[in-house]
């Protein structure tokens, strides 16, 4: 431990930094490799703290140490020598996961060898100034400067930003002169509009904080401002104090400190919805507001319906969120414990074996177990056989003796499965039952809350009832209303049935409610954390309409998802009046709100393709695009298009438009602006709709023939042959677009070198015309 935290501190880490780095394992491993391997190259005493900084950044960002060997020598070497060169450097080998690495490819990519020299960066900010000087000497030091910035950086991608900066602050100040008492001067706020209702406006981050300044605990106001204290847990309204809860409470309070502790606890038979995200914010997210901590635990008590599928894609959902566990945990770690637990029940006289079979013991008021009194002696003796695989299926079971708030009475705490558990192979063959497990291992866990949805509200009795039967250290339970939503199903039982008839795809088809699904659509998991904090937590049930969700969407997409221009119904324009080698490129602004944020350039020939809904041949009241009497603007392009000859095919329909063009600058402004692609990408598109007609498709009121009747049958339309300007290319799977004047996208896993396919993940605007 010493010799490594001297290791860490040698190439410039605090000695602080370097114990909290250690207390990381996998950080640490990572780190200590790459600090050794730079050493390997230069020396023991070779590191230095610039080198040693862009190590440190490595290590912690890195995802899969397959390159880390690669990646510290090219640090080392100096190849890498700055964090923009080490971003694209992680960038590349992500996208590279084959061997072996390309060394031209990546050096390319990196910029490595790249020297921008002064002269260079005076030149291109030179450049920029001469661009924007008419607006700069009107605005003066009002000017957005930082698209100065922007524009001088795109130009030299692998310049020190800090040079780049002192740069234009020192040709600002030379075009300008000194800020004068009139620059200095705040600029006045427009006024704002009144507005009828206050909207409060709720932000949940990745950590699980709100941001503008408000506490997760102040925005979730109701129940959760009630939630005890940790270790004050017998102030809690129902909590069942005994003469041993003081102690066990003191002994809970020493090993935690104190710390608010929680858990998520999914079982891994099926893929998680949209319900489980607000289960997952409030459950992190409470913790995190706590400083506290929080578990991942999987209810892996049921070998028959878990798969290890299921077990990656929770934990991948909860990381996409962007929690991180204290630790992933599982119920089979606790088996031995559990069966322990469960003998010393039936020897306190509270379980006992049972022989009724498991439709006798279904519905409400069922009679006693004629086997309720059996002598405590007898039910060790055949709970072991039970555990030595002496009994059948549903030969035996091990029941409690206590009722539950619905009436419930005795449930089973244990039954028989003859089905290898994929943790644990065929060690059991008795696997406990939830209402046995789950306080169980929230009380190993010194859980401070368990958090859990209003079904589990008429286990609550048990769960006191079990930990305080084995004189255990009890947590509390609190319930909170699930939220659902209309047009789509949840329940994995229907989810599996939609993908058996091919309804749909697979759990992450687009259509569903999966966080798979969502995902794969494109909805950001920001998106879908500010929803859950929207709807906040309560103890009633939430019904919410899709929109509200399509609308958290639409407002972090707007701000990060760049612009490019896509036609998914073409119509060929050929533009006469030039000459039939003209290319040019044309700067298109990746923000056109903030130019600052960068820009790509898309080629522009004399033929290009716009929507077929662009033009028509006949002009109508209020139609404001291209006609034949009507000339219509081409976006970004400073064109504007008239047309001269509509070509048809043999039906009659407009194949191609035969149009002249003159510059904006001169012409009159046209009443609108459409896009336009030209030498463009050949792309498939995805368009979806809610996969039911109706709000409510498992309630047999609204859909008597049940939810397999009710399904849209214009829930998906493709469209194979859109077009998308060249700029996507490069584009990953998840990226995600904003198709101009047309709607947000996100490339999708199906795309391949030949062809993008592109799902639509919201329209630009809620359509108004929906149900």
């Amino acid at each position: 431990m010493a010799d490594t935290l001297t290791l860490f501190t040698s190439i410039g880490l605090s000695e602080q930094k370097a114990k909290e780095t250690l207390k990381n394992e996998a950080l640490s491993l990572a780190l200590k490799e790459g600090i050794i391997q730079a050493q390997r190259v230069n020396g023991a005493s070779g590191v230095d703290k610039a080198m040693g900084t862009l190590l440190y950044s490595m290590a912690s960002r890195l995802k899969d140490n397959k390159r880390l060997v690669f990646l510290s020598d090219c640090i080392a070497q100096r190849k890498i020598c700055t964090e923009l060169q080490l971003a694209a450097a992680l960038d590349f080998v992500k996208s590279h996961p084959e061997d072996p690495i390309s060394q031209k490819e990546f050096d390319e990519a990196c910029g490595v060898g790249v020297v921008t020299t002064p002269e260079q960066i005076e030149d291109a900010v030179e450049s920029v100034i001469k661009k924007y000087k008419e607006q700069l000497l009107k605005e003066r030091y009002r000017f957005n400067m930082g698209l100065l910035m922007g524009e001088a950086r795109s130009a030299l991608k692998w310049a020190d930003g800090k040079v780049i900066k002192n740069e234009v602050d020192v040709q600002v100040l030379h075009l300008l002169g000194p800020k004068t008492e009139a620059d200095l001067e705040k600029k006045p706020k427009a006024p704002k509009a009144k507005v009828a209702e206050k909207k409060e406006e709720v932000t949940l981050n990745g950590d699980g904080n709100f941001v503008e300044g408000r506490s997760l605990m102040e925005q979730l106001r109701g129940e959760a401002l009630k939630f005890h204290k940790a270790g004050e847990n017998y102030k809690t309204e129902g909590y069942v104090v005994t003469p041993k809860t003081m102690d066990l409470l003191q002994k809970h309070i020493e090993f935690t400190g104190g710390q608010i502790r929680t858990r998520f606890p999914p079982e891994p038979n099926g893929i998680l919805h949209i319900g489980h995200a607000k289960a997952i914010n409030f459950n992190f997210g409470y913790a995190k507001a706590n400083n506290g901590i929080c578990f991942l635990r999987y209810d892996d008590t049921n070998p028959e319906k878990e798969e290890e599928k299921y077990f990656t894609a929770i934990k991948d959902m909860v990381e996409w969120l962007g929690y991180t566990p204290y630790d992933v945990t599982h119920a089979s770690d606790n088996f031995q414990k559990l069966y322990d637990l469960a003998v010393d029940l039936i020897r306190r006289g509270h379980a006992y074996v049972c022989h009724q079979k498991g439709e006798e013991l279904k519905g409400h008021n069922v009679p006693p177990s004629p086997w309720r009194d059996r002598p405590v002696e007898e039910s060790l003796v055949l709970f072991e056989r039970m555990k030595k695989g002496l009994f059948a299926e549903g030969e035996a079971t091990l029941r409690m003796k206590m009722v539950m708030e619905d009436g419930k009475m005795d449930p089973v705490a244990y039954r028989i499965k003859y089905t290898p558990h994929h943790r644990t192979g065929d060690e059991w063959c008795i696997y406990p039952t939830y209402d046995y497990t789950h306080c169980l291992c929230d009380s190993i866990e010194n859980i401070t809350h368990s958090l859990c949805t209003k079904e589990f509200q008429a286990r609550r009795s048990s769960y006191y009832w079990l930990c305080n039967a084995l004189d255990l250290y009890c947590p509390v339970q609190w319930e909170y209303g699930r939220l659902n939503l209309t047009y789509t199903v949840v329940s994995k039982r229907k989810i599996i049935k939609l993908v058996e008839t091919g309804v749909v795809r697979d759990w992450d088809d687009p259509r569903l409610f999966t966080l798979t699904a969502l995902r794969r659509r494109g909805f950001p998991p920001e998106a879908i954390n500010n929803f859950c904090a929207h709807v906040g937590v309560t103890v009633s049930q939430t019904t919410t309409e899709p929109h509200l969700l399509e609308s958290c969407v639409r407002d972090v997409l707007n701000d990060t998802a760049p612009r490019v221009m896509a036609v998914l119904e073409p119509l060929k324009v050929t533009i006469t009046n030039l000459p039939k080698t003209t290319k040019m490129d044309v700067r298109v602004p990746d923000f056109p709100a903030n130019e600052a944020k960068g820009a790509h350039t898309v080629p522009f020939t004399c033929t290009i393709f716009i929507e077929q809904g662009d033009f028509r041949e006949v002009m109508e009241k209020g139609y404001k695009r291209l006609t034949p009497e009507q000339p219509v603007g081409l976006r970004h392009a400073g064109y504007v298009i008239s047309v001269q000859k509509v070509i048809k095919d043999s039906q009659g329909k407009v194949v191609e438009l035969e149009v002249t063009c003159c510059s904006s600058e001169t012409a009159e402004k046209p009443k609108a602006f459409i896009h336009w692609v030209s030498q463009p990408l050949v792309c498939e598109v995805r368009l979806y709709e809610r996969l039911f007609l109706h709000k409510h498709p498992e309630d047999p009121s609204e859909v008597p023939g049940g939810f397999l009747s009710d399904i849209n049958p214009n829930s998906l339309q493709v469209i194979s042959s859109a077009l998308v300007d060249t700029s996507v290319k490069g584009a990953k799977v998840l990226d995600k677009f904003q198709f101009e004047r047309v709607g947000y996208f996100s490339l999708d896993p199906d795309s391949s070198a030949d062809k993008l396919v592109f799902n639509r993940t919201v329209t630009l605007k809620e359509d108004p015309g929906k149900i």
